[in-house]
């Protein structure tokens, strides 16, 4: 299996209907990605909620990160500092030095939506979590843009870096949940 297959959504999460849709109605690119988590999603909300720049940082895994600055290396622990995000705020994003997102739809430990501007795109980002067994999460995450001015180009490389980095945030995320799992953890 490919590291691209390892974060594919299924064709019944690209198709289905997520909180947040409606922020960009009509998108002129859709990015689906999805991949299974050794825990449930109580346990990996709080990993969801203190995601971000100038917060617990994008989860890579650690042979990733030991080539970064230390500065720059994501959180391996739950900050308490973090975890208080509500509807209406607003976060930092790597999109660029006034890059944010604001917080759209936060539905714990289900659902988290951001929402954000970038020029003339309106784009949003939904961030779903669904039990797969009994100790296990299926994380589903939508990126909508629209309208792209360059759709080609958003649909190819804007789809690798996509890629590329749910990869990393997939292995991360793995990592970081890793030590507490069982057998009947996978999905």
């Amino acid at each position: 299996m490919t590291v691209f297959a390892a974060i594919a959504a299924t064709a019944a999460e690209r198709s289905a209907s997520l909180p947040g849709d409606q922020i960009v109605a009509r998108p002129d690119v859709v990015m689906d990605r999805g991949f299974c988590l050794p825990a449930p999603p109580q346990a990996v909300w709080p990993w969801i909620v203190q995601l971000g720049k100038a917060r617990s940082g994008w989860y890579l895994p650690r042979r990733a990160e030991r080539w970064m600055p230390e500065r720059r290396r994501a959180l391996r622990r739950l900050d308490p500092r973090w975890q208080a995000l509500a509807v209406g705020d607003v976060i930092p994003d790597w999109g660029g030095r006034r890059a944010t997102f604001q917080v759209a739809v936060m539905i714990p430990p289900a659902a988290l939506v951001y929402r954000s501007v970038r020029g003339a795109t309106n784009l949003s980002w939904a961030i779903i979590l669904t039990p797969a067994g009994t100790a296990a999460t299926r994380l589903h995450l939508r990126l909508r843009l629209g309208p792209v001015r360059r759709q080609r180009l958003a649909a190819t490389a804007g789809d690798l870096v996509d890629r590329l980095t749910i990869a990393g945030l997939a292995a991360g995320l793995r990592e970081r949940l890793t030590p507490a799992r069982s057998p009947d953890q996978a999905c």
